[in-house]
């Protein structure tokens, strides 16, 4: 499964790389591989309306530290910004740019592209099996 995940994650990078709507800057990133699976962790598990550092790393499974040096990361790349937290505020927030969003939707094209090929190269039926095993597991203790 691990490779299946990086192979998967892989071609999502690829389709970004190439992808006309993601800046340049970024797409160059990602195209000569500076911009990993840790930069995905990140854009799956930040909310739209933004989320704590520490929220990010629980969601993402990496400790607090690994996730702040991806967002300091993230951040001089424009793709997020750190804004105070209207709840609290000696919280900081971590939120999409405008780039970031762009970023956001190019990930989300191309997962689904990706996510059609697989199904492409393996079959419905089969797609359809392993998507319903994976919500068994992810779903299991």
């Amino acid at each position: 499964m691990g490779e299946a995940l990086r192979r998967f994650d892989a071609r999502v990078l690829h389709l970004m790389a190439h992808d006309a709507h993601v800046p340049l800057a970024l797409s160059n990133l990602a195209a000569r591989d500076q911009i990993g699976a840790a930069h995905i962790h990140l854009t799956r598990h930040l909310s739209m309306q933004g989320s704590r550092l520490t929220e990010l790393a629980a969601r993402a499974g990496m400790s607090k530290q690994a996730m702040g040096d991806l967002v300091d990361q993230c951040e001089a790349w424009g793709l997020v910004r750190r804004e105070a937290d209207p709840l609290d505020g000696r919280a900081r927030r971590i939120v999409f740019t405008d780039t970031g969003l762009l970023w956001l939707e190019a990930f989300r094209l191309a997962v689904a592209r990706a996510e059609a090929e697989f199904r492409s190269q393996v079959g419905q039926d089969v797609a359809t099996v392993v998507a319903l095993g994976l919500e068994a597991y992810a779903g299991g203790d």
